[in-house]
């Protein structure tokens, strides 16, 4: 009834014998993995597999979900549809004792092996209501990550969502926590463009899912409304980015996004996407509309009391020696602090650059009016204060917004004021850029991040380049820009940062960002290796367009003047028949019409005549005469058209006036040079 893998336990008690979900062969390769290599050989492997599935459930930074909760040492943990394990490791960390229930035994066995080393993991396999009596009623946290969707599914019943949250509930401790990670039914991604994660369509979120199913995906108020149904009062929303799946930034209604935060939204690795709108602009507006928690693509439903932290950034998606995490936690009413924490067991000598770098920047800085942000050792993480005002970035945005020409150029002159300062001394904040200046209504500019500080001179333009390069990233600022008759060139003159070379800036960007991340590929360099498309609108309607235009039939008819462009009209084929190569076309003609004209395609092209009929009410016949024609016949009813012109002419049967015609064919388009091969060897053997 039980099976060790390594350390790991894992339960078949309530097994039924049979795996009754499965993603097919993929899993297989997936226990493969994890059975001969170690966690930390898997970033590597998923740039070598560069798939979905490998990078879904192997990638560390899964675990980003669960890492920000402050879980004491010895924490009792209870994980509820634990998969492949993509996050167990992470609840298994500090002692903590972790039961693990799922319905498959494979992937239970892919959980096992890739935490093997862990005594302190006990996974039960097979379905949760069979499970659920024998749990425990004390845990500490209960995580349902990516799962309560599915409770259709595994509970059924009128109402199966406020009944699993009611049977979960029942095993928590008085002052246990549960943690709901799940996709927003209306997230901003959604309405741009992507595909539904569940059921793989468009807009079936948006459309409350009107074809059913077994999934659901709530708005927030339908996560009230379920909590509120259970009789929970005590909750709080977390709004994971760019969603919950590899989240990098954590949100919360303490610590809500500011405008030109949200930048990274092109995240689709599993499936192509449409571009719809610009997301960033979009959740610009309902931030500023106050209306964001509405539109998160995820939330995290945190019921139980409120932590500490209201908002965590994950820094590891880099090399392991500068992989970090910043906090920002709520000490008492209106007061809060900021704690960088390392992630990795390398990344120690880098919290201690970082610390070196205050008193290297206070020297240099010393009698300007830049302040450095003051920082603390507390065992191995840096403590900050948490200081108020706008950041530079927000003040240029609103001066850009606003049209003010005059103080977005006194900022940007301030700026390389002080980007100027004592630049002959040897130690330079290389990330000296607009988002980590705060600017106070009152007193000295600070600098509030100085990670990537070096025991060099780099020269103020270099520095003031940067900043605007990086700024510009930012939606929409070039053309606000340009309203104010601004350009970046006119920009870098006015502060004397040398000549702007947009190709330059980018190939020095992409050499910084090596330099942080190293061997290591960032998750948008997977994206665009797994190449996934992003379609915008545009593209997508002409390339429909063009679609339409290249499979459209053009009819052509005469009443006593010829053919004209005037005198016709298209139609689209259709298969003539289930599984067959077969099209068909039907149209009808106009009174006192002698002759028509049928041109197949608009390019070289092959086409056999099956049939053609002509109807009535009184049924149709076949047109017994052969059609005219301006391209090689190749076999009976067989025509090459080596030309983007092809066509058939009909004459209408005397004594008949048909108002219907279906004409059944087959065509197929070939290269120029390929259909006049085929006609000049016709001509040779005729």
């Amino acid at each position: 009834m039980q099976e060790t893998v390594g350390k790991v336990v894992l339960d078949y008690q309530f097994y039924p014998g049979e795996d009754l979900y499965c993603d097919g062969d993929v899993e297989d390769r997936l226990l493969e993995l994890v059975k001969n290599h170690r966690p930390e050989e898997f970033p590597a492997i998923i740039e070598e597999e560069n798939n979905w599935p490998v990078l879904y459930h192997l990638s560390p930074l899964r675990a980003n979900i669960v890492n920000w909760l402050p879980m004491k040492p010895g924490s009792k943990v209870l994980e509820i549809g634990s998969g492949c394990g993509a996050i167990t490791g992470a609840l298994a960390k500090n002692g903590n004792q972790v039961t693990c229930v799922d319905l498959s035994k494979k992937r239970s066995l892919i959980n096992a092996y890739r935490n093997k080393e862990r005594d302190n993991i006990c996974i039960m396999v097979g379905n949760f209501q069979d499970i659920e009596p024998a749990l425990d009623t004390d845990y500490d946290y209960i995580l349902l990550i990516g799962v309560f969707e599915y409770a259709m599914a595994y509970i059924g019943g009128e109402n199966p969502y406020t009944e699993f949250l009611n049977i979960v509930k029942k095993h928590l401790k008085a002052d246990g926590k549960i943690v709901i990670a799940i996709e927003n039914r209306l997230g901003m991604k959604y309405f741009a463009g992507c595909r539904e994660d569940h059921l793989g369509d468009y807009f079936s979120g948006l459309e409350d899912y009107p074809a059913g199913g077994v999934v659901r995906t709530f708005s927030r108020p339908g996560l009230e409304q379920i909590c509120k149904a259970c009789g929970i009062s005590e909750y709080s929303f977390y709004y994971p980015y760019p969603d919950y799946k590899f989240m990098t930034t954590l949100y919360s209604d303490r610590r809500l996004p500011r405008v030109g935060e949200l930048t990274n939204n092109l995240r689709n690795f599993d499936r192509d996407r449409l571009l719809l709108f610009d997301e960033t602009k979009a959740f610009d507006s309902v931030i500023r509309e106050e209306t964001f928690p509405l539109f998160s693509n995820s939330y995290l439903l945190l019921i139980g009391k409120e932590e500490e932290v209201v908002y965590s950034k994950f820094s590891n998606d880099r090399a392991e020696e500068y992989i970090l995490r910043t906090d920002m936690l709520q000490k008492a009413e209106n007061e809060y602090e900021i704690r960088k924490c390392p992630l990795g067991e390398k990344s120690g000598a880098h919290m201690d650059s970082i610390a070196e770098s205050e008193a290297l920047l206070k020297a240099r800085f010393a009698g300007s009016d830049l302040e450095i942000c003051p920082c603390r050792r507390e065992g191995e993480e840096l403590v900050f204060p948490y200081l108020e005002g706008a950041t530079l970035e927000e003040l240029l945005d609103e001066t850009l917004q606003k049209g003010k020409k005059e103080a977005f150029c006194n900022l940007l002159k301030t700026y390389a004021g002080l980007a100027a300062y004592h630049k002959e001394d040897a130690v330079t904040d290389y990330d000296f850029i607009f988002s980590n200046i705060i600017c106070p209504t009152q007193g000295n500019w600070k600098l509030i991040d100085y990670e990537w500080t070096y025991s060099e001179a780099v020269s103020p333009e270099d520095i003031i380049r940067r900043a605007l390069f990086c700024y510009f990233l930012g939606s929409g600022r070039k053309e606000k820009m340009q309203k104010l008759n601004l350009d970046i060139t006119m920009v870098c003159a006015m502060l004397h940062a040398g000549e702007w070379n947009e190709d330059e800036m980018r190939a020095k960007e992409e050499a910084f960002q090596n330099r942080v991340t190293k061997s290591h590929r960032s998750m948008s360099q997977m994206r665009d290796s797994i190449h996934m498309e992003v379609l915008p609108l545009t593209d997508a309607v002409l390339n429909y367009q063009d679609g339409q235009a290249k499979e459209r039939v053009q009819i052509y008819f005469d009443q006593g003047s010829g053919f004209s462009e005037e005198n016709s009209f298209f139609v689209m084929p259709k298969e003539a028949e289930k599984d067959s190569e077969e099209k068909s076309i039907a149209f009808s003609l106009p009174e006192g019409c002698r002759s028509f004209r049928v041109d197949p395609a608009m390019e070289s092209c092959v086409v056999t005549i099956k049939e053609i009929y002509a109807g009535d009410e009184n049924g149709e016949v076949p047109i017994g005469n052969k059609p005219g024609h301006n391209g090689c016949k190749a076999g009976e009813k067989t025509y090459v058209f080596a030309h983007e012109d092809p066509n058939f002419t009909f004459v209408v049967p005397e004594k008949k006036n048909p108002k219907q015609i279906r004409m059944v064919y087959e065509i197929a388009k070939v290269p120029h040079k390929m259909a006049e091969d085929m006609c000049n060897r016709k001509k040779r053997l005729w």
